[in-house]
């Protein structure tokens, strides 16, 4: 038998990563493009929103074997006829009004040659993902600068041990390959796992900690 070489594994790669694409609904992979070497990614083309073109970038590093996923997609301008920057940040501030997950009058937007500008402060980190998710989603927005805080709490002396429980209870999680440290309400976590669903994983783990303003995610990935 033939040993398996880096040539033939980035082919393995590419062929899983364009099939992941076909696979996610939320992805029109008819026009990415995909491109391997030694197991980092490239994603070239054209999509239709900043939603989808962060949809593509999950879909690639879900597949085993990915070690780094290059992000050259680019967002198609998609405006109605007439539509405006305006027009723009009033449909960005309708989506962010009628969610529950964001409280109102929390976040700010501005928009500028449809990039959307997004200020303010929120209590949580999922609370700030969704807004990017929702913003980024609107017709006519190429891109989203999240620039969000997150309000200041009170550290607490156990964060480090809630978090490692955390990971230790995650189903997706080896809490044995990762180290947490906590110096006052930031996390740095350390250690190598073997997929970026598990990095993500903790990366998440760690943010659910009400007492938690920054998240250093140095896990490293290798499959």
């Amino acid at each position: 038998m033939k040993p398996t070489t880096t040539r033939n594994t980035d082919h393995v790669i590419q062929e899983d990563v364009i099939e992941e694409l076909a696979w996610s609904p939320d992805v029109n992979d008819s026009r990415i493009g995909v491109s391997v070497l030694d197991g980092a990614v490239t994603l070239s083309g054209e999509v239709d929103s900043h939603a989808e073109r962060n949809a593509a970038v999950r879909a690639a590093l879900r597949v085993t074997g990915v070690s780094v996923v290059a992000d050259d997609l680019e967002v198609r301008r998609t405006v109605k006829s007439g539509q405006t920057d305006t027009d723009i940040a009033a449909a960005i501030r309708t989506v962010l009004k009628w969610t529950s997950k964001v409280p109102g009058d929390s976040v700010q937007v501005e928009v500028r040659d449809h990039v959307a500008i997004l200020t303010g402060t929120v209590t949580y980190q999922f609370q700030r993902r969704e807004a990017e998710k929702l913003v980024g989603g609107v017709t006519g927005v190429t891109h989203v600068e999240n620039r969000i805080e997150l309000s200041p709490r009170a550290s607490a002396e156990d964060t480090q041990n809630r978090i490692e429980r955390a990971l230790v209870r995650s189903a997706t999680t080896d809490a044995n390959a990762i180290r947490v440290t906590v110096v006052g309400r930031e996390v740095t976590l350390t250690g190598t796992v073997r997929t970026w669903l598990e990095r993500s994983e903790a990366g998440r783990a760690a943010w659910s900690s009400p007492n938690v303003s920054a998240v250093h995610n140095k896990i490293k990935v290798s499959p």
